[in-house]
Order: C-alpha cells, then structure tokens, then sequence
C-alpha cells in the first residue's frame, strides 16, 4: 500500500471513525525490529479517531527468561499448568514488555496506561489436574476501558488477570484478546503474530467465513499449524460472539497493520462473521474505479478500450462487484431486446481477488439480469478468456451472425476478430445459489 495515496485511507474513515479496534500482539513481535512501525501504524489509527485498545503477549520472553534461570517452564501461554515458579517469570516477563510498549507509545507522543481491567479467576482442577495459577477471564471492567479510549488513552493489557483478592494469574493473550472485543463490542480484532496468517496444511487462509473456519477446525483440526491454532480457535470464537471482522497478520511485514486496514487485499487472514460481499449497480463516482480496474487487461487486449464518456453514456449497463464497500470486480450486460439478446461485457477480476468465483457470480449475476429483462440469449466475445466462458459459464462456441446487426457492425469495425461465445437462457431457471434476484446480491 502506498500511503502518500490517502484516498485509499481517506474512504475507510467514515466506515471506522470512533469504532475500537482491539490488537493483539504475540511477545515475540514486540521485541521485533519492525514493532517501532507496529507503534506508528497504531498512532495513525488513532489520529483518524479509531479507538485502540493493546493487548500483548510474552510467551517468547518467558521462555528466553526461563532459560537464563534454568528454570523448566510448566507452560508458556497460559493454557496448561502455570506452577509458581512459572508465574514468577510470567510477571517479570509480562511487566518488562508492558514497560517497552508504554516507552514506545511515549516516543510517538501517545498517552497510554497499563490497567487492571482483566479480571480472572482460576482454571481449577480439570481432568483431576490443578492449573494452580493458570487463570481465565471472568469479566472486563468495561468502565475503566471506556473512561481510558474516551480520554484518547490507550489501554495497554498484559497476559495477567487479578481477582477480588488481589492474586494474580497467568491467563493466555488470546483469550484477552477476545474478551475484550467481546466486552467493547468491537469492530475489528487483529492478532499480530510472526506467521503470515491461519495456516493450514501448506496453505495460508487469505478470507473465510466463520462457519467455514468452524468446519476447518473440526474435520481437519490437525492439518492447522499449531502456532496459528490458537488464533484460529479465538477467531472463530469472536466471530460468533459479534466481532464483525478478524484478522491475523505477520507483526513483521512493514506497514502490514495499515495494509490489512486500509486496503482489499490484506496481508494476511480476514476472518468475518457477516457476509461483506455485494454487486450491485454501478454509480458514476465508480466510473474511476472500471477503468482504473480494467486498466492492465487493455494494455494486454484482453478487453476492448472503453473511454470514460462511453462508460458514462452506458452505465445503467455496469455492475460492480464490492468487498467491504470497495470495488474489486465489474462486468456490464448491455441488451438488445427486439432480438431477445444480450451481451456480457466487460467481464473483470482483480487479480488479487482471482481463484475466489468472484467471476463465475458475475456470470451467474448476469444471466439472473437477463432473464428477468426477457432475453432468450446471452453472448459473450473474448479474445483471450473464451475457454473460460465455456468451461465455467456454460457457453458454446458461435459465429458473428449469432450478434445483433448493431453490434455486428462494431464487431466487424473493431478488427479484434473476438470469438463470438452464446449461451441459451432458459427463462425458467432462477440462479439462487451464486446470484439473487435483485441489486443487492450478498454471496
């Protein structure tokens, strides 16, 4: 992302002005070299009135300090036994990366301020195993945030949790992390780790729906790499409890918090409960975005030169397709009634959204169009794409005599020699698996 480009920022303001972003970051980031920018990339959120609350872990300095000491850690993260000697280091861990981040927050000329706002009690006896000092969440005192975030201050939490008695326990920053979104009814979380995103198997999960999450987590629990498991679980589980968006980033991809905020693509996993995706009839304030969009396929004669003036004349015709209110797609249907045809045209897909049957649901999108417009055929003309048409649309090859006269004379006068594609409708189908009946298609 380029971030002297502050129209790409600029839209997102509206959309997050004043909402409470709740950040999460694994121990083993702040100490990365690249957690400096981390601290700036928060100081932008907040300048554009964006509530922060940071949450931090220090599984990594426990460990670093358990060996200075030759001390056998009983866990880590907060999820197994936590022994009093392991709560000791946990303490000395977690006070000195909270002491690092109040400084870094300093340096930018944020004001922040560590709280005792987790308030846990003991896991217990599970499984006839005392957790001695391995706490979970019971509440978050929702108040003392609210007083902190609408005074411009940003609450810094450390992986502690402190009861009515004053005994502190070791809880896990996941959970935290998740509690407090939950609490403040945030509207994003993000996870700052050292991988690039959910892993599974070889493969990094770039966008999934909670309930496909779910599914991953129960049938292929194990294929889940075990440092992205935890984040996994925790983002399936605030997702059902209403956090809109979750996200897992690397901490140390540089500008990667701004990227994974401010743009379509991201840099890591995007898991999200609601449904983000719509098309929905082009305006005239996205006439930009089609020919910024289609931009490389004209270069490269993919798709035929459209000009801004012969968009504008025919933009009834145009459907974008948005994720998260920005346009990542187009296509347009232009209709010749009296022949009882149409014309898909203008068929494209951000190739960073490619691979994701966001084309295959314009095409579907499209033929729904048709036929609602009486139309008994739809063409389509492609110079490069036309195995796609036929493979994923259901169209056959056809000849320049199956256009309309109209558009057989611009055919003929464009010299592209486009192979002509038709594909028969039958006017009692209705596409309601991919596309809806109407402008607001939600996939």
């Amino acid at each position: 992302m380029k971030l002297t480009d502050l129209r790409g920022i600029l839209r997102y303001i509206p959309q997050f002005r004043e909402k409470t972003f709740i950040i999460n970051v694994d121990g083993a980031i702040v100490t990365d070299e690249n957690f400096a920018n981390i601290l700036v990339d928060i100081a932008v959120l907040r300048s554009l009135s964006i509530r922060v609350v940071l949450v931090h872990g220090a599984s990594a300095q426990m460990g670093a300090l358990a060996a200075q000491q030759g001390v056998t850690p009983s866990n880590l993260d907060g999820t197994g036994v936590t022994n009093e000697a392991t709560l000791k280091i946990a303490l000395t861990a977690a006070n000195r990366l909270t002491h690092e981040i109040l400084e870094g927050l300093s340096a930018i000329d944020l004001r922040a301020a560590c709280t005792n706002a987790i308030i846990a009690h003991p896991v217990g006896i599970l499984h006839g195993v005392d957790h001695l000092f391995s706490g979970k969440v019971e509440r978050v005192d929702v108040e003392m945030l609210h007083q902190l975030l609408n005074n411009g201050i940003v609450p810094v939490l450390p992986p502690l949790g402190f009861d009515g008695e004053g005994r502190t326990y070791r809880v896990n920053s996941d959970a935290v992390a998740l509690a407090v979104a939950e609490a403040l009814k945030a509207t994003k979380l993000m996870f700052i780790t050292t991988y690039d995103g959910i892993c599974v198997g070889d493969r990094i999960i770039r966008q999934m729906p909670v309930s496909d999450l779910e599914s991953v987590l129960a049938k292929q629990g194990s294929d889940v790499h075990p440092d992205t498991l935890s984040k996994a679980i925790h983002a399936a589980a605030a997702c059902k409890a209403g956090v809109p968006r979750v996200h897992v980033i690397n901490g140390a991809v540089e500008e990667g918090l701004l990227a994974e905020v401010f743009t379509n693509e991201g840099v890591g996993t995007l898991i999200y409960d609601n449904e983000f995706q719509q098309i929905r009839r082009a305006l005239k304030k996205d006439v930009r975005s089609i020919l910024q969009l289609t931009k490389g396929s004209v270069v490269s004669e993919e798709l035929v030169k459209r000009t801004r003036s012969t968009i504008e004349k025919q933009l009834g015709d145009y459907y974008i397709f948005e994720i998260d209110k920005n346009p990542v797609a187009c296509v347009a249907l232009h209709a010749w009634p009296e022949q009882g045809k149409g014309e898909l045209a203008c068929l494209y897909v951000s190739p960073a959204h490619e691979n994701q049957g966001i084309g295959r649901k314009l095409v579907q999108y499209v033929e729904s169009k048709a036929r609602d417009l009486g139309l008994n055929e739809l063409i389509a003309l492609s110079t490069q794409a036309f195995t796609y048409f036929q493979s994923k649309g259901g169209f056959i090859e056809g000849s320049p005599d199956d256009l309309p006269p109209a558009r057989r004379e611009k055919y003929e006068q464009s010299g592209r020699n486009s192979k002509v594609l038709v594909k028969r409708l039958d006017p009692a189908e209705r596409k309601t698996g991919g596309a809806v009946l109407n402008d607001s298609v939600r996939s």
